[in-house]
């Protein structure tokens, strides 16, 4: 694919976090951008005021000159009845997924492609926001909104490209990485993969790519995987670790060995070990792409997060609520571990939205156990997502085995503010991948009137 010889894309599902940030680089290489979505969209508004024209109805009356479209791009996400789809899917003009499109756009860019089951937005947000801040960027794809620059893509002169490496239906087999930072491995989307193994049998066809072998950073614990890798974590024999912790002023202050040397006093301001892991990933990314160690530290202390990932909304008179992302077990675990770290004496209220059934059904014992871990517990109907409903899996059944006092399903937010009306020192936070963002504002005006 000649990205220089495209002037019109087309885009089917336009509005997802990866789709857009594909639309906002065509638009920022002055190529005309059309695209449908089924719903509008902070995102979609976003490319409308970019250029872009979006209509929200699976209509082909509504795509003007359709032989002049050089490139349809579409989601796996978008069914397989969607009449634009089927419609080129018979034409001759170029259908790719968004995988295939942008592992094209990588092969013009060194890029550092970051995998993980969970931990690689954050991870990937932070690289790039060091290369912003050191005004060595290029272009960075990434899967969630930067608070830092309210994008979930960072554009700027330069030869570097970070990339959000998505497991997802094998999706990143499609990309040309040069440096790989891989965070996690745990078993998730078994759906696509089936079981546990396949899942690492991916994640090692993925490494297979880079050329050079030595450009593979990978979390401490999958060290056994990958023998010959970099690593980076908390041990001191890892090729990057961090050391002498300590929680000062809202943040973390440590010191991060490196080649045997000592580097003291950086500052990261995102709660939980497990950020303090992302952290150190891009740490060593940075040091391995030749970054000055002061620019390293300057650039991570003023890293502000990504939205939904642990994203605070309200903190005022002991009353803390966040949001995040999480729907993954492990990712339930050690979001309430990090509110435990930072806020040991308040009570932490849960609002979770499962997401998937195939996911709910996969992992029933493992969300149990997670959501256990809290004090409270409201837990919302599961997300349907792209998925139809599999017998006996819903959410009473996965409420069942939770150990708490306190549970209940929520199916009306009135009820989730009568509640808190009870209480006088708490973290509320809603935690989830499908619309459960919805909630916020509610909430957020909520807390503002009553606290």
């Amino acid at each position: 694919m000649n990205i220089d010889s495209i002037n019109r894309v087309h885009f089917i599902g336009i509005g997802g976090i990866g789709m857009s940030a594909l639309a906002k680089f065509f638009l920022f290489r002055n190529i005309e951008v059309s695209g449908y979505d089924k719903v509008c969209s902070s995102l979609t508004k976003s490319l409308s005021k970019e250029g872009a024209n979006i209509f929200y109805e699976d209509d082909l009356s509504l795509i003007k000159s359709t032989d002049e479209i050089d490139l349809v791009v579409y989601t796996p996400a978008i069914p397989s009845e969607n009449r634009q789809l089927d419609y080129f899917s018979s034409s001759k003009t170029p259908l790719h997924k968004r995988a295939y499109v942008l592992g094209q756009i990588t092969k013009s860019y060194h890029t550092i492609a970051v995998a993980g089951t969970h931990g690689k937005t954050t991870t990937s947000s932070i690289i790039a926001h060091l290369l912003q801040y050191n005004k060595c960027g290029g272009v960075s794809f990434l899967g969630g909104i930067s608070t830092n620059y309210n994008s979930n893509i960072l554009l700027q002169d330069g030869n570097n490209a970070v990339v959000e490496a998505d497991e997802y239906d094998r999706s990143f087999l499609k990309l040309f990485p040069n440096m790989i930072l891989l965070t996690s491995m745990d078993p998730d989307h078994l759906d696509i993969y089936g079981d546990n193994q396949s899942v690492i049998e991916g994640f090692k066809l993925f490494t297979a790519l880079l050329e050079n072998k030595n450009k593979l950073i990978v979390q401490e614990d999958l060290k056994s995987h990958f023998n010959d890798s970099l690593t980076y974590g908390f041990h001191k024999d890892s090729s990057l670790s961090i050391q002498h912790i300590r929680i000062q002023k809202g943040g973390y202050f440590f010191d991060v060995l490196y080649k045997n040397k000592l580097y003291a006093d950086f500052e990261f301001y995102l709660p939980g070990k497990y950020n303090l892991l992302n952290a150190a990933g891009a740490i060593l990314c940075g040091f391995e792409m030749g970054l000055d160690a002061q620019k390293i530290k300057s650039g991570l202390a003023s890293f502000s997060g990504v939205k939904r990932r642990f994203e605070v909304h309200y903190d005022k008179n002991d009353i803390v609520y966040i949001d995040d992302y999480a729907h993954h077990p492990k990712e339930i675990t050690v979001l309430v571990n990090g509110l435990r770290e930072f806020y040991p004496e308040h009570k932490i209220i849960g609002v979770f939205q499962p997401h998937l059934y195939s996911r709910t059904r996969d992992f029933m014992p493992g969300f149990q156990e997670a959501l256990s871990l809290l004090d409270q517990l409201f837990l919302m109907p599961i997300y349907p997502a792209r998925e139809k409903p599999i017998k006996d899996i819903n959410s009473e059944n996965l409420l069942m085995d939770i150990v708490l006092e306190s549970k209940s399903i929520l199916n009306n937010k009135d009820d989730l503010f009568s509640s808190l009306k009870q209480e006088n020192k708490f973290i509320l936070v809603t935690i989830g991948a499908g619309d459960i963002d919805l909630l916020i504002n509610p909430i957020k005006t909520f807390l503002h009137e009553n606290f």
